[in-house]
């Protein structure tokens, strides 16, 4: 029980820390065009994931492998170039808490894209629960959307994070916090030139620094915790978790920004929570195949995969290294991570 609930607490922090940023970046971008604030916020998150890599042990090319490194290239694309400059150019367009409530549709995405593209397949207990999720969304906006054009903008955004969240989940060459690293510096550099060809920096040195500071929580920390927890959970039921990011951000626009809150968020959070456990009821338990596999990835010695040994070392323990997995068949409970991307 503990190591399942273990990548969902990573979630659930990741979630908040998100969830925060959409209200802060509508503030910003009072001082910020979108490209400028998407790439400081991007930097941010490079910068607050330095101390944390300079703990680990680089990662080699040849240890990444080429199929890791076109994922890590695809997830820097979609999620650190394109996702955000289009959430800023919707949020410019509309409300923080509707804008935040639209980002329900990252997990429709995700999921659609695992199902379709991914080997990640939901019975139809788990379209239920994806269902839900959406449903309760759009019940806690009250029926106030956003403009068509800032709908579209964001929408689009989370089909990016949607390929983004699959493509992370299968990284297992790079530490999570590699993954940030490299994410944030490529995607925030890119980002910040295309912004300043634009135009000038208008912004106040308070303005840049806070910038900086909430790309450090809310994407690099954010994003390290979510890359944990969806290599463990599979990236659908890690976004089910982290679907209360916007209710958190739409909770922070209506108490600080003074936006508008529906009478419809006593019926959408209950069915936001039953909907999370209708999903996450989907594992399941069935004889399967391993192959001879090496990789990288945060493990421990007590899941029934990782039978390796280092003397000393509580199997409880979680710890990152290079293993290899002999072929294996057998049968246990299981959710789709990095492991049991299997059909079925």
């Amino acid at each position: 029980m503990r190591r399942r609930f273990t990548p969902i607490v990573l979630a659930f922090a990741s979630a908040a820390l998100f969830g925060a940023a959409t209200p802060a970046s509508k503030v910003l971008l009072a001082r910020l065009q979108p490209f400028q604030l998407a790439g400081l916020l991007y930097l941010g998150a490079a910068l607050g994931m330095l101390p944390f890599a300079a703990a680990q042990t680089r990662p080699r090319v040849g240890q990444v492998g080429t199929r890791n490194l076109r994922r890590l290239l695809g997830a820097v694309a979609f999620g650190g170039l394109i996702a955000p400059v289009l959430l800023l150019a919707g949020l410019r367009l509309a409300p923080a808490g509707s804008v935040s409530l639209l980002l329900n549709l990252e997990i429709a995405a995700t999921a659609v894209l695992g199902a379709l593209v991914f080997a990640e397949p939901l019975a139809a207990r788990g379209w239920v629960g994806v269902t839900g999720i959406v449903v309760a969304g759009a019940l806690l906006s009250g029926g106030t959307w956003p403009s068509i054009a800032a709908t579209l903008l964001v929408a689009g955004a989370c089909v990016c994070w949607g390929l983004d969240n699959q493509l992370t989940a299968l990284i297992d060459g790079i530490t999570p916090t590699y993954t940030t690293l490299c994410k944030g510096a490529v995607a925030g550099s890119v980002n910040l030139v295309i912004g300043l060809a634009m135009a000038p920096l208008g912004a106040s040195r308070g303005a840049i620094v806070a910038a900086l500071i909430i790309g450090a929580l809310s994407y690099g920390c954010s994003i390290a915790l979510y890359i944990s927890a969806a290599q463990q959970l599979g990236a659908v039921r890690a976004q089910a978790v982290f679907a209360s990011a916007p209710f958190i951000g739409a909770a922070l626009s209506y108490g600080v920004l003074g936006e508008a809150l529906g009478v419809a968020a006593l019926v959408a959070a209950p069915l936001l929570v039953g909907s999370v456990a209708v999903l996450f009821s989907g594992i399941h338990a069935h004889r399967h195949h391993h192959a001879a596999l090496e990789h990288l990835h945060l493990h421990r010695h007590d899941d029934g995969h990782h039978l390796h040994t280092h003397p000393g070392l509580p199997a409880a323990t979680e710890h990152s290294h290079p293993h290899r997995h002999d072929e294996l068949v057998h049968a246990h409970p299981h959710w789709p991570d990095l492991h049991h991307r299997h059909q079925h």
